[in-house]
């Protein structure tokens, strides 16, 4: 179970997660206001957790080597 959640994302695919999934939380309560935001909950969850499943589930890695190697 724990393979499940490993780290597997690097610190940019991070970054623009965590941008992407608050720009569509955003979409609930400002623009057109439609409750389809809340689906930014995922790239904002896997971008503060650094786990992808999908990442896990097709074996992509998007971290450097360096922090590979930790």
């Amino acid at each position: 179970m724990a393979k499940l959640f490993t780290r597997n994302e690097g610190t940019v695919d991070r970054a623009l997660r965590v941008i992407f999934g608050l720009v569509l939380i955003s979409l609930v309560f400002v623009g057109p206001k439609t409750v389809w935001g809340w689906i930014g909950l995922i790239p904002l969850i896997t971008g503060l957790t650094g786990s992808c499943l999908a990442y896990n589930v097709f074996g992509w890695d998007t971290r450097s080597m360096k922090d590979k190697s930790k």
